[in-house]
């Protein structure tokens, strides 16, 4: 028995799975990070400060308060839809950024591919020169 789980936790695709996990969660708050740091703050402006997390509606015929952070010291039963609107958002701007960097990888795969590799960048002004100045002694001597 415990040859036969010895060969099911060190197969392959196995330990790849645990390797893309431990990386996924790591990348999980890079992700976080640049929808919550990056997109959202511009977003937000550009939406004129809208926050949605403060949407609720309360569950009982009290006069309910102004805010989340008061209905939910009193005790009431809200439905806070503007936490699920705010993770809608950021679900989609998550989808939509990874739909990018795929994309723009499988365009680099193929290129790969085909054999097209990138184009080298031109090399600086000074190694020209002093190639230049190589041949020249080159074709001196």
């Amino acid at each position: 028995m415990f040859k036969e789980f010895r060969d099911f936790a060190l197969r392959g695709n196995v330990l790849d799975m645990a390797v893309g996990i431990i990386i996924g969660a790591a990348f999980t708050t890079i992700v976080k990070s640049l929808v919550s740091d990056i997109i959202m703050p511009p977003l937000g402006v550009l939406m004129g400060g809208v926050d949605f997390s403060n949407y609720f509606i309360a569950l009982t015929m009290e006069a309910a308060p102004a805010t989340l952070a008061a209905a939910t010291e009193a005790g009431i039963p809200v439905l806070t839809y503007g936490n699920f609107i705010n993770a809608a958002l950021n679900f989609t701007i998550v989808a939509f950024a990874l739909f990018l960097v795929i994309r723009q990888m499988n365009k680099l795969k193929d290129r790969i591919a085909k054999g097209e590799e990138p184009a080298p960048a031109a090399p600086p002004r000074e190694q020209v020169l002093l190639e230049e100045i190589r041949d020249l002694l080159k074709a001196r001597a």
